[in-house]
């Protein structure tokens, strides 16, 4: 009975996860900032969502916020706020890393790559939001395609550019939003 035990204890030592090792950042990788995003909405293609995207402070951090009224009138439905990346993503990047609030509605992170030739297509993960601020991972296998002509996940280092995006029904947006990095 002496040596059950701690062999069980190795065993449940070796099998438990080390957190100093779990979801590593990518070292090396730096958001752009804040203020290269940009705004946009459903109104490029006919659509009558309004909104506005700006920098605010909360203490010492900044973040994007994201506000407006999402409409689906006139086959519309989005606004967002999207950042081109300088560089690609390191192709062992699982994720990208966000700290949202919100006023608990649904929201989008939307991916482009070298593949989303055409405007609609993207890749998107949803989250949902709290008016506490909370850090999210999303891995790159949550990120659905919006069509049949692109790849079922997207691949890291062909990702473009990163979007924070209302969408998909009528509803009033007021998301405060920062990438953090990716993991």
């Amino acid at each position: 009975m002496r040596l059950l035990f701690p062999g069980l204890l190795a065993c449940l030592v070796c099998i438990m996860p080390d957190p100093s090792r779990a979801d590593p950042p990518v070292a090396g990788y730096t958001p752009p900032p804040l203020a290269a995003y940009r705004f946009f909405t459903d109104q490029v293609m006919g659509g009558v969502s309004t909104g506005a995207a700006r920098v605010e402070a909360a203490g010492e951090a900044t973040h994007l916020r994201l506000t407006g009224t999402v409409s689906t009138e006139n086959r519309g439905g989005f606004i967002q706020a999207r950042t081109d990346l300088e560089a690609p993503f390191p192709a062992q990047a699982q994720g990208v890393v966000i700290r949202v609030r919100g006023n608990g509605q649904r929201y989008f992170v939307h991916l482009r790559t070298r593949g989303t030739i055409l405007p609609w297509q993207y890749y998107q993960a949803g989250f949902e939001t709290t008016e506490d601020w909370r850090e999210l991972r999303i891995p790159f296998t949550n990120f659905a395609a919006s069509g049949a002509l692109l790849r079922d996940t997207p691949r890291p280092e062909a990702v473009t550019s990163l979007a924070a995006v209302a969408y998909g029904r009528d509803h009033e947006a007021d998301l405060s939003f920062e990438w953090l990095g990716l993991y």
